[in-house]
């Protein structure tokens, strides 16, 4: 049983039997095996290791960010306190992914530069597997860099100490001043130029972990994590209440009452949940101020340690846009996926039509996902929620084994075809589930597959295996053009 595991483990989801029967396959369609090495790896990984990109404002975080991301997303601007949408990026450096979350510079003068960085620093750090430290080295380490320095050092977390805007040899001497802050080798880069950024993700690779720690508890009999997630005052600190049976959160009427995820284990139905109630994501990170910016980092934070995300959606109210990306990012996560319509017993026919209109039109991509009326006040149908979640536990760790996975893609090539293109009809030629939670797959092709067939198969794998409650990731492979073995 352990040499299986361990076949698992190195080679995704396919045992020693099926992987060496799978490259053979590989190899007679001319694929290079290598190249499906890098390929299983990558769809095998649940989540990506975190690197935090912390320092005190405008010492160039966000240039950072957008150098090793490859592109021109974090928000740049020349000064300090300029937060943005999205806080997390995935990355790559020497056919490695990663996560990168660039915390901003945002600062509060009523609580002072120190408290401000510090606070970022922490939640921040909180989820991460490495830190890259950044810091001016035109300016020098200041009070605040020493303060955040401390709290890098309590947190126990790798760090690569980046001595940001050395931008020639000049500024080699500044950067080895850096020693001082006994974080180690300064690297000195120029973000804005990218001079030295390689010896710095160099770094950073050595100090994130090879493989991601499954920090889940289903495998290890711990208990199931579940982040409660929604727009402010939508209901969550009620429906935890609810489902435990007694006052343990804070609830006001006041939107953004909870600051920080609260966990609470809570026995239901003889089995223990641990359950993190987050603070609301309000409608635009950038627009917020202090405290609600944290929560929402937070509640981005809360999702990369649970395994089940339960959206709640005021069902009184219209599907708003908030609503929709709270979905989309507990589904770019990963994580498995229920959605709670609160303050059901408030609807009234003609509401509850429109609702249901909503719903088949703005969450058209998630039907796959479980679904719960509830109260929250009232208690009704909370004792619906556990079943859901459970179903969207089991699709999310839900395993179809190579060979049957590739008679189905069979018969769907055979009954509905890739559509002709440009005088050629690519073709699934075989594929596997490389990793679970969520379902990954890899399908290798003899040519490009269009976003609108490879939703279709998405779409029949549902349909034939179950998958309720989890998105799946499907990767396709194009065999590149050269002799093949006939």
């Amino acid at each position: 049983m352990n040499d299986q595991n361990h076949a698992a483990d190195e080679h995704g989801a396919l045992g020693d039997a099926e992987y060496t029967e799978f490259m053979e396959l590989a190899a007679e369609e001319g694929f290079d095996p290598e190249e499906i090495e890098g390929d299983l790896a990558a769809a095998g990984h649940g989540p990506l290791p975190v690197l935090a990109v912390v320092g005190r404002p405008n010492v160039g975080k966000s240039t950072l960010v957008n150098r090793i991301i490859g592109r021109r997303e974090a928000v740049v601007e020349d000064k300090p306190g300029v937060t943005r949408d999205r806080v997390t990026y995935e990355a790559e450096w020497a056919g490695r992914r990663f996560k990168v979350v660039d915390t901003g510079g945002w600062e509060q003068d009523v609580l002072g530069i120190d408290a401000a960085v510090a606070a970022q620093a922490e939640f921040a750090i909180e989820a991460a597997d490495a830190v890259v430290f950044v810091v001016d080295s035109k300016v020098g380490a200041t009070d605040t860099d020493e303060a955040v320095v401390k709290l890098l050092r309590r947190a126990g977390k790798p760090v690569v100490l980046c001595a940001n805007k050395v931008d020639g040899p000049s500024g080699e001497a500044d950067a080895a001043a850096l020693w001082n802050l006994g974080l180690g080798e300064p690297y000195p880069v120029s973000s804005l130029h990218g001079r030295g950024t390689g010896d710095l993700l160099d770094a950073v690779l050595e100090a994130l972990p090879e493989a991601p720690q499954q920090t889940f508890g289903g495998g290890l009999g711990g208990p199931r994590r579940i982040a409660l997630i929604g727009r402010p005052n939508v209901g969550k600190s009620s429906l935890l209440n609810k489902v435990a049976g007694e006052e343990r959160v804070v609830v006001n009427e006041m939107a953004g009452t909870t600051r920080d995820p609260v966990d609470e284990l809570i026995e239901l139905g003889g089995v223990t949940w641990k359950f993190v109630d987050t603070a609301g994501i309000r409608r635009r990170v950038h627009l917020q101020e202090g405290a609600d910016y944290y929560a929402s980092l937070r509640t981005a934070a809360a999702l990369e340690k649970a395994e089940v995300a339960v959206v709640l959606i005021d069902a009184s109210e219209s599907i708003s846009v908030q609503d929709t990306r709270i979905i989309s990012m507990a589904v770019d996560a990963g994580r498995a996926l229920v959605i709670a319509y609160n303050k059901w017993d408030t609807l009234d026919e003609e509401r509850r039509y429109y609702l249901e209109r909503e719903i088949e039109q703005d969450l058209v991509q998630v039907q796959w996902a479980p679904r719960v009326n509830v109260s929250a006040r009232t208690g009704r149908h909370m004792e619906k929620l556990v079943p859901a979640i459970e179903t969207a536990l089991e699709g999310w760790e839900t395993r179809v084994p190579t060979g049957r996975l590739n008679a189905f893609l069979g018969e769907i090539v055979a009954a509905h075809p890739h559509p002709i293109r440009g005088g050629k009809q690519p073709r699934i030629l075989f594929g596997t589930q490389a990793g679970v939670r969520p379902p990954r797959f890899v399908l290798f092709a003899s040519g490009f597959l269009e976003a609108g067939y490879r939703r279709f198969v998405e779409r029949r794998l549902r349909e034939e295996f179950g998958f309720e409650g989890t998105p799946i990731h499907i990767s396709v492979r194009v065999r590149e053009k050269r002799g093949r073995k006939k």
